[in-house]
């Protein structure tokens, strides 16, 4: 099947990446968004409500994309593990959530609701 234009496609919404738009990985990518320098394994389980099995396969979905970094070491005599995004990982899901903001503005468009502002997170320029 043939890749499609923006022009001729307005709703194909290409950049909608589906590696990022599972929902477990949405929620692990917008945590490690709001942790610049990284979170532990067991906050990120925690916070997106994971168990062990699944958020060590979608960290290892988006490690091998090359969103995110996973770092093993020791603290103590313990094994820790924590995850941060890639600076290019970063620049991929901000680009992604633009194309998520173009596609809500689209659909309050076609609801009618064209009063709606551009940029209501703050993630495209008004």
């Amino acid at each position: 099947m043939p890749k499609t234009d923006a022009d001729s496609a307005p709703f194909s919404y290409e950049g909608l990446d589906r590696v990022m738009h599972e929902k477990a990985r949405l929620g692990l990518l917008t945590s490690l968004m709001a942790h610049p320098k990284g979170l532990a394994f067991a906050d990120l389980k925690q916070l997106c409500g994971l168990t062990d099995g699944n958020l060590s396969r979608h960290l290892q979905v988006l490690q091998e994309a090359g969103l995110v970094e996973v770092i093993k070491g020791y603290e103590g005599n313990r094994p820790h593990t924590s995850c941060r995004l890639t600076k290019s990982g970063r620049r991929r899901f901000l680009d992604y959530l633009a194309v998520l903001e173009g596609l809500v503005r689209d659909a309050a468009k076609a609801a009618g609701k064209q009063d709606m502002p551009v940029s209501r997170f703050g993630i495209l320029p008004t």
